[in-house]
């Protein structure tokens, strides 16, 4: 097969976890025999400082023209610390799922067997816990009509019934490929943009009759996730719960570097850590590339390419098991590694594959 794929590494340590992802899906298309082109573009903090937008038409126009787009992240703190800032970073994010149009953004969350003492819950709790969250990415109130002054501010939090028809088809869908249980989370006790959700998820769920759907309100969904995250193994939502669920999920592996997702639609998919830039780490080859490697995976298996993610998934557990982790996961007493020597690793292993 041949790719053409859209790198945008973005800021902070964005560039150093990009590389350890390029260079993985080297190796994997070379032990598969597939080819791979790459496109590189600019974006966030790092297109605004060059060219004063966070997402260029020209950027835009790569993504367009890809198979596929490896991201990183974007982000930087002399934006986060100026509340008067009228471009940020994080729009060139936004501008790119709606553009791109990547009204779904699937963020499976798993657990590693190594790695359960560095949950912040109990081992029994979280041992054999993988469940998917699909968030709506491109509606409700981060998209919504805004308005801000000195005395009062409101974002709308809109929602029409084809965007929560096909988010809710993506759920119900994914379900059926797993263990055939969708939760589908909302607020509907109090907002009626989730009554709606709950009305037509309802009227969906008779389509599905294979399918055990529940109703969640999301602060019950947030504790359960935390109580009892076995009991779930699909969960849909709309944008802003969606963000903030996933995040909290991330954390229950034991670190937010270990975590990939992916983001489809209308045009090109978008794969990439759910991390943000951590600035503060920059360039000091400390930063987690297994998300950015599992991006890889996801990616391949995007494409129906199972063989070429099952390595990679291989070759991720395996650098696991022989304790070959960057500072935040490694035993105590154990070697460090640093970002780029985690890569390498990871790329010989993949390399001398049977």
């Amino acid at each position: 097969m041949n790719f053409k794929i859209a790198v945008l590494a973005g800021d902070g340590i964005g560039p150093e976890i990009s590389k350890v992802g390029v260079d993985v899906m080297n190796a994997v298309c070379k032990k598969f025999g597939h080819q791979v082109t790459y496109e590189y573009a600019i974006c966030g903090a790092d297109a605004i400082d060059k060219v004063g937008d966070p997402f260029p038409d020209e950027t835009f126009q790569t993504c367009m023209r890809a198979d596929a787009v490896l991201f990183s992240a974007v982000g930087d703190p002399k934006f986060d610390n100026d509340p008067t800032a009228k471009v940020r970073p994080e729009q060139g994010l936004l501008a790119m799922r709606k553009k791109l149009g990547l009204y779904a953004n699937i963020r499976p969350m798993q657990t590693f067997k190594s790695l359960l003492h560095k949950s912040p819950l109990k081992a029994e709790l979280v041992d054999g816990a993988d469940f998917i969250t699909i968030r709506e990415l491109t509606g409700g109130m981060y998209f919504g009509e805004k308005y801000q002054d000195n005395e009062k501010a409101y974002d709308t939090n809109f929602y029409s019934r084809p965007e929560i028809e096909r988010i809710l088809k993506v759920g119900f869908e994914y379900a059926r490929k797993r263990n055939h249980h969708l939760t589908i989370v909302d607020k509907a006790n109090v907002l009626a943009s989730s009554r709606l959700w709950r009305q037509i998820g309802q009227e969906m769920a008779a389509l599905y009759p294979d399918v055990k759907t529940d109703f969640m309100y999301v602060d019950n969904a947030s504790m359960r996730m935390i109580q009892e995250p076995k009991f779930f193994d699909v969960i849909v939502t709309e944008n802003t719960f969606g963000d903030i669920l996933t995040d909290e999920s991330s954390c229950i592996s034991g670190s937010m570097g270990l975590l990939p997702s992916a983001s489809t639609g209308e045009h090109t998919p978008v794969f990439e850590p759910v991390h943000g830039s951590w600035p503060q780490a920059k360039g000091l080859n400390i930063a987690n590339p297994l998300a950015q490697i599992l991006s890889d995976a996801m990616m391949f298996e995007y494409f129906d390419l199972k063989a070429e993610g099952a390595l990679i998934r291989e070759a991720v557990d395996a650098s696991i098991e022989a304790n070959v982790r960057t500072p935040e996961i490694q035993v105590e007493g154990g070697t460090k590694y640093g970002t780029k020597e985690v890569g390498e690793w990871i790329v010989d292993y993949i390399e001398k594959s049977i």
